[in-house]
């Protein structure tokens, strides 16, 4: 088996999930959350530019965390789906209680919890728990973390088997 191409497409298919089911949740009305959104606006303030820059780099990125998680499963010898649900948890965790508190003090274009919006910070910050996004945005995130992360060890649990 041919490890880091295999690797590459997991990847891909655990970041292609994870969006799936973090854009379903913004669809649907459960929360008003979009990564890709706040990533592309990073870069640019036209919106409709943002969104398309903001999905080529979240997927960039998400193939980059799967690397570290590849890192992580390698560095305890543990290959299963579960312990990579268990690592995405902690990932949602993290981007929950830290990641995201933080963005209104590096994000160009948002307000934060202590300074109103301006002609430039239009963008609302996510607040405890990204909860300014809706109250279901910390559990559909968490459950996209876990997918993401259960895809990426369900496929290293396949490999480690198939003795890639």
């Amino acid at each position: 088996m041919n490890a880091p191409w295999y690797l590459s497409l997991w990847a891909l298919v655990a970041t292609l999930a994870m969006t799936s089911i973090l854009e379903t949740s913004r669809g649907l009305g459960f929360s008003r959350l979009s990564l890709p959104f706040l990533i592309g606006t990073f870069f640019t303030g036209r919106r409709g530019r943002a969104v398309i820059v903001g999905f080529a780099v979240y997927t960039i990125g998400g193939w980059l965390f799967a690397f570290v998680y590849f890192l992580l499963f390698s560095s305890v010898r543990i290959y299963t789906w579960w312990f990579g649900a268990i690592a995405g948890l902690a990932h949602g965790m993290f981007l929950l209680t830290c990641a995201l508190p933080l963005l209104p003090f590096v994000h160009p274009r948002m307000a934060s919890e202590y300074h109103s919006v301006s002609a430039i910070r239009q963008l609302e910050p996510p607040g405890f728990l990204a909860m300014n996004y809706g109250y279901h945005t910390p559990l559909s995130t968490l459950i996209a973390q876990i997918v993401y992360g259960a895809t990426l060890g369900g496929f290293a649990q396949i490999a480690h088997w198939a003795g890639a």
